[in-house]
């Protein structure tokens, strides 16, 4: 299997399967690529809709100038310690990102919240984002508003009154109740038009079915989320 960054004739390859409505996983498989490569370099060049070799292949030119050009201290500083592989760390943080980026999240919101995730702490400056990622603290601020607003994370001042943001240990936890919770909402929306089409109704049928469908699931979401947090959060007994 081939490795390094992909060539400029690979790109054009992945465009034309694009362009043939081929999966991933069949591009990958021409080429004698990883899927995850193939993904990860269609979401971050514009998409499957959007997606030009041409420009790909410049955008990652630029990229890699820009890590060339940047000092030691810079992108690569969050994935320095504990005897860990750069190289490695920088290839899981960008399949995490591209991960987030197919749950729907927005491509900056899913670096931030990566970058977050992957640090030891818990927790960065803005700056420290600005710096690890390359963007603008615009970017960063407007990042951060929306995960704050999903209530993904949290922010606080530190000792030298600088803004932190912090992921907590059960960031899943909360953003699966957010989402249960979510999903008892549509319940609740499809059952009123149930009383607005009229009962019995083809497409009052169909709400109430979307609605006990939902229903169910938010429910089993949400027993099944206290039950596991219940498990991981019970110390074992040592007596």
């Amino acid at each position: 299997m081939p490795g390094g960054r992909l060539t400029q004739q690979e790109r054009q390859q992945i465009a034309g399967g694009l362009a043939d409505s081929l999966a991933y996983a069949e591009i990958a498989r021409r080429l004698d690529r990883p899927t995850s490569t193939i993904t990860r370099e269609v979401m971050r060049n514009g998409g499957p809709t959007a997606y030009r070799a041409d420009l790909a292949h410049r955008a990652t030119e630029r990229r890699a100038h820009r890590r060339r050009q940047a000092p030691s201290a810079g992108p690569r500083a969050l994935a320095q310690g504990n005897g860990r592989d750069d190289g490695a760390v920088r290839e899981y943080e960008e399949t995490f990102t591209t991960l987030l980026m197919q749950q729907g999240l927005p491509k900056m919101v899913a670096r931030v919240l990566t970058c977050l995730f992957i640090a030891d702490a818990g927790s960065l400056t803005a700056a420290q984002l600005v710096q690890h990622l390359q963007i603008s603290p615009a970017s960063v601020s407007k990042a951060i508003a929306f995960l704050e607003q999903q209530g993904l994370i949290r922010r606080e001042r530190d000792d030298r009154r600088r803004e932190r943001y912090f992921v907590d240990d059960d960031v899943w936890y909360q953003s699966t109740i957010a989402s249960a919770h979510g999903i008892g909402q549509v319940a609740a929306t499809a059952r009123q038009g149930v009383a607005v089409l009229g009962q019995g109704s083809p497409a009052a049928v169909r709400l109430e079915n979307i609605a006990r469908f939902s229903d169910f699931i938010s429910e089993s979401i949400l027993r099944a989320a206290e039950q596991v947090r219940e498990i991981l959060h019970t110390k074992p007994d040592t007596h």
